[in-house]
């Protein structure tokens, strides 16, 4: 349904040249969405996706080993969005205090996004509500030492950003001037709230709903110099479960916005310039379903893996009891140095390297940076499922 625009454009100075800037209007919509007829269809499958992804934890003995490497997974690949070159096993590598084959700067920005993550669902968890407070305090943590350090971490901005274009007046888009940044972000949270600007309770909508309007919100207001995709993004997976609906942050859409940037930035285009919210919507249920889909996929292949490679462990004569606790840790941690390895399991190092010599004579594990001295193992079947997709762009 196109409504025009969904917000104004103001004319302002910047560097010499006026330039028009997009202040978008509150949400929600109007007029109101539109979820008849298939849209609504669509809704229920990605709702009944996301509830079989919050029972992944059927699946697996621990649910937090999957949580564990899938966090990582997404945090690779919503940082791979933004051009960093880091793949899992860096940040794995970054974990360890190994130097990984990447810019140091590329995989300490993948580390601030699992951090920031952290902090966020922590805050979440302890009762503090989703807010512009947490926001700030989640991009304090997400630019943290990294290459964004010097751009306000923690803080709107004050200054001018735009998207694509090498200045504010040849730009593919100009977000809100700094003066409308505070009443835009204000707005934004009364919405999450289920409010008004003016305070006015809002018409309940599905969490999931919300959060597809959220996140196109955050994403036109561009409320701080850098970060921006990767919390708008986050900020998805933190309204699931302030919603009810998803009790771990399982559900990530970056691997599917990877694959579909052009769609994805069409799509954004067309809710600021034609207010096409329903086209935006469906491609984001869509991405739902898929993603929830595949992280099920996922986590079952995982089960059976783990179950075979016990199996095979069990099966291995002499020394399996030992192999068995050093299996266990690299499903904890797919990646590893002896030293830790046998710190994590209480084994002494000779007891440590021999069962990792008995796990990489089955193929289980491999030695992963090639060196006689200090070698860092791979769990690496584990981390070839969770590689799916996350190949630098």
């Amino acid at each position: 349904m196109d409504r025009d625009r969904t917000g104004e454009y103001g004319k302002f100075e910047v560097a010499g040249e006026v330039v028009r800037a997009f202040v978008p209007a509150p949400l929600p919509p109007a007029p109101p969405l539109d979820l008849g007829g298939g849209r609504q269809a669509l809704l229920e499958r990605a709702t009944v996706a996301v509830g079989r992804l919050d029972s992944v934890g059927m699946l697996l003995p621990d649910p937090q080993l999957f949580l564990y490497a899938y966090v990582r997974r997404e945090a690779v690949l919503s940082s791979q969005i933004e051009g960093t070159q880091s793949s899992l096993s860096d940040l794995l590598l970054f974990e360890l205090d190994e130097l990984p084959g990447v810019p140091v700067d590329d995989v300490v920005e993948v580390s601030n996004y699992v951090a920031a993550l952290d902090h966020g669902m922590a805050r979440l968890r302890g009762g503090f509500p989703l807010s512009n407070r947490l926001l700030r305090e989640m991009h304090a943590r997400l630019l943290a030492g990294a290459r964004g350090s010097q751009k306000s971490p923690g803080e709107f901005r004050t200054t001018q950003n735009w998207i694509g274009g090498t200045r504010p007046g040849n730009a593919h888009f100009v977000p809100p001037p700094p003066a409308e940044v505070e009443p835009c972000m204000a707005a934004l949270e009364a919405f999450l709230h289920g409010k008004s600007p003016q305070g006015g309770a809002l018409e309940q909508m599905p969490t999931l709903i919300q959060a597809a309007l959220a996140h196109v919100q955050f994403e036109t207001i561009h409320p701080f110099l850098d970060g921006n995709g990767r919390l708008g993004r986050l900020l998805i997976a933190l309204l699931l479960h302030e919603g009810g609906i998803l009790h771990q942050p399982l559900l990530y859409l970056s691997l599917y916005l990877k694959q579909h940037r052009s769609v994805y930035y069409d799509r954004l285009d067309g809710v600021r310039s034609r207010g096409d919210w329903e086209a935006w919507i469906e491609f984001f249920l869509e991405g739902v379903e898929q993603t929830a889909q595949g992280a099920v996929d996922t986590a079952q292949r995982l089960a059976a893996l783990f179950e075979t490679d016990t199996q095979r462990t069990r099966s291995a004569g002499r020394g399996a009891t030992s192999a068995l606790r050093l299996l266990a840790a690299l499903r904890e941690r797919p990646v590893g140095n002896l030293g830790g390895l046998s710190e994590q399991t209480g084994m002494s190092f000779p007891t440590a390297s021999k069962a990792m010599q008995a796990l990489m004579d089955l193929g289980i594990a491999r030695e992963l940076t090639g060196q006689r001295r200090n070698r860092v193992f791979v769990y690496g079947a584990y981390l070839d499922i969770l590689n799916e997709g996350g190949e630098p762009l």
